[in-house]
């Protein structure tokens, strides 16, 4: 470190010494933070033995601030482009894979060789700012020889932040103004736009700023009206959110939101730091009080001045820091994916928690009728399991057969929600999402630690398991003599069995819990059932953004064919059915070419369904004249008992997981639920499995309890 200070040319505008002095600084170990403290140390002693090279470093940096723009290092990284997200993504990848050519004219440009790994933000953030601040006092505090020209560091740096809150300004004018929009905030049009609005005193402020710079004014106005402004951008964006979740979204207006949000964020802090009045408020999204405090501590300790250290110096620290960490993973495709999914698929989740509303029964009438449901679909299931043994039997190609089978299941599973009727397995993925939203309704009700009402979730559980329960019964209760009644029906009619002795063996054997891939292709149906769930989700959110009802209702030519009324009801029908249909529809295709998948890869790939494996049981069972020993029986149900049992855990599984994290909620009393639901067995047994006869409400305790 001591020779590179010693090689220090105060007039070179080449970043080579800065980067190896970086280097230095920099751990050999990514985790070793202590390494990187101890080294930013050693160079704040080694310049305050030395002033003339304390000097020199003050004047190399100044001369490399002084040929370089500032502006797109601080109006660009870390913000979201206007290229959309799609496109956005496709640029990260490619900038993984190449990287884009450089221009060191640019600041940004210059980080890419000085902050050269992508884990340097890691240890930048590690050295406390006290320390930070104590180097840049003994670069900054220099005595200059007496011969030195004036360097206009300070100058170039604060006109540079000035041009970031210009373009800054105009990306959230530009963005106020996209019709997405203004299509999911209709009242914009109708009063002057915040976001126009905020373009303009911007311009005042600026133009307030160059006359002080220039000399013609002594003072100016803060940015406290321009801070209004912005408050008035983020109340409309906040607004479009939370009618998102009604109303739905797309990923390109996620993808403009989430822009929108970094610029005003970015744009406040900017305007803190090149405040003239002192008396602005910090940004909100950064503590710059308890920065200061801390700094403040931490020089007093290490025997520094005592005096508190300005809230502006601790927050130029975050900033400066804020920028590492951007720029280090400006190409990474996670943080993209993450900033703008979340809303997306919080909206998905929503919309499944409100389908999974139905599928929890509180009263025993209730269940009743879920079971009623759950039989009808029973007799559908059946029904499918003995025509796709016969599309087997036409030996057709196998994409060909793919198609059939695919169609097979989507029209059996789209006529099981035409009529209303229920598969069990299809529910988890719904209540799940129910689920979550009670997790998060009742975390609001606590602190700010979101706090957990533990009782209630025992009662949605419990009421949620014995639906469950029921509605796998209601469908083994007619699949399995549906199934069996046809396979004996043809065998009358026909005067043969509808499959031979050893495919009849087959259909047996595939249920077997350890002697075949039941379990595994039992988890991979799963997986497609929590698919299926998201894609409803999916669809019931784009019906209400793009107002499918109303589309629908536009089209002359339906009118003509079925009249007013009826075009009306259908798109109504439409509208609020268009994610239940297009979910069964993919579930369908995925249950129908995964076989065809796994054979034209050379994979053991392939679905068990518990209602198809009891299904093809039954079949079986006629096929071999009822001739079947009780051993091969019972390990028969055990294994169609676990294929259920795996169904329902990775599609609820998957399903609770990703609704947790859109609503960005940790639930962390697994052990005190589990009590809780042990409680109502010991308690209650009789109203755990088949519900009480009046609806047990969920009452709000009085005080929450719970950690988070």
């Amino acid at each position: 470190m001591l020779a590179i200070l010693e090689r220090l040319d105060p007039h070179s505008d080449q970043i080579d010494l800065l980067v190896d002095l970086v280097d230095k600084l920099r751990p050999h170990n990514p985790r070793n933070y202590d390494y990187a403290r101890a080294q930013v140390r050693t160079l704040t002693q080694l310049l305050k033995g030395n002033a003339e090279q304390a000097w020199a470093l003050r004047r190399y940096i100044t001369t490399l601030l002084e040929t370089r723009r500032h502006t797109s290092l601080y109006s660009d990284v870390g913000i979201l482009s206007n290229d959309g997200f799609f496109t956005e993504l496709k640029k990260r990848i490619a900038y993984r894979i190449l990287p884009p050519a450089l221009d060191e004219k640019y600041l940004s440009d210059t980080l890419d060789r000085v902050l050269c790994r992508e884990d340097d933000y890691k240890w930048i953030r590690a050295v406390p700012t006290a320390d930070w601040l104590e180097l840049f006092d003994v670069i900054s505090e220099a005595p200059p020889p007496s011969d030195a020209a004036p360097d206009r560091a300070r100058q170039v740096t604060l006109r540079g932040l000035l041009d970031a809150v210009r373009t800054l300004s105009c990306r959230i004018c530009a963005l106020g103004l996209e019709p997405r929009l203004i299509h999911a905030h209709m009242e914009i049009e109708e009063v002057d736009s915040p976001f126009l609005m905020q373009n303009i005193e911007t311009n005042h402020y600026l133009d307030g700023y160059a006359r002080l710079m220039a000399g013609d004014a002594t003072v100016m106005e803060d940015a406290r009206h321009l801070l209004v402004m912005l408050d008035q951008c983020e109340d409309v964006v906040l607004k479009i959110r939370r009618s998102a979740m009604a109303s739905g979204t797309t990923v390109a207006l996620t993808y403009l939101l989430v822009a929108l949000t970094q610029s005003i964020d970015r744009m406040r802090k900017l305007l803190y730091l090149v405040d003239t009045s002192g008396a602005l408020p910090p940004p909100p999204t950064v503590d710059v009080e308890a920065l200061a405090r801390e700094a403040a501590a931490a020089l007093s300790a290490s025997g520094g001045p005592v005096a508190p250290v300005s809230q502006r110096r601790a927050a130029a620290v975050a900033m400066a820091e804020e920028l590492a960490e951007a720029h280090n993973t400006k190409y990474r495709v996670r943080g993209l994916l993450r900033d703008n999914v979340d809303l997306l698929a919080r909206n998905v989740t929503e919309n499944a928690s409100r389908t999974g509303e139905h599928y929890v029964a509180e009263r025993r009438t209730e269940l009743r009728g879920m079971f009623r449901q759950a039989a009808g679909a029973g007799l559908i299931v059946g029904c499918m399991a003995i025509i796709k043994i016969l599309i087997s039997y036409q030996h057709r190609a196998p994409l060909i057969e793919a198609l059939l089978y695919s169609v097979n299941y989507a029209f059996g599973f789209m006529l099981v929600h035409v009529l209303h009727f229920t598969i069990a397995t299809k529910q988890p993925a719904m209540t799940a999402a129910r689920i979550a939203a009670a997790l998060h309704e009742t975390a609001q009700h606590g602190s700010a630690r979101r706090q957990v009402d533990v009782e209630s979730m025992a009662s949605l559980v419990t009421k949620v398991f014995r639906t469950q329960i029921v509605a796998v019964l209601g469908n083994l209760v007619t699949t399995i003599p549906t199934a069996f009644a046809l396979a004996y029906g043809w065998w009358y009619v026909f005067g043969q069995h509808l499959v031979s002795p050893e495919k009849a063996h087959h259909l047996i054997d595939d249920s077997h819990p350890w002697q075949s891939l039941a379990l595994l292709h039992a988890a991979i149906a799963g997986v497609w059932l929590f698919v299926s769930g998201l894609v409803s989700g999916y669809y019931d959110n784009k019906a209400l953004y793009t107002r499918m009802s109303q589309r629908v209702q536009q089209l002359r030519w339906l009118r003509r064919l079925l009249g007013q009324d009826r075009s009306l009801r259908f798109s109504r029908y439409l509208e609020n059915n268009l994610g239940g249909l297009m979910g069964n529809l993919v579930f369908g295709v995925l249950m129908g070419v995964t076989a065809t998948v796994g054979f034209l890869l050379g994979l053991p790939l392939d679905i068990r369904h518990v209602t198809f494996s009891s299904a093809n049981f039954a079949i079986g069972f006629v096929g071999l004249d009822q001739q079947v020993d009780l051993h091969k029986v019972a390990i028969t149900v055990l294994g169609i008992a676990l294929i259920g049992l795996v169904n329902l855990t990775v599609s609820f599984g998957l399903a609770l997981w990703v609704a947790l994290r859109a609503r960005k909620v940790r639930f962390h009393h697994g052990i005190r639920l589990l009590r809780a639901l042990g409680r109502r067995v010991r308690t209650a047994p009789l109203d755990f499995f088949i519900g009480p006869r009046d609806a047990d409400s969920i009452a709000e305790p009085a005080h929450h309890r719970g950690f988070k």
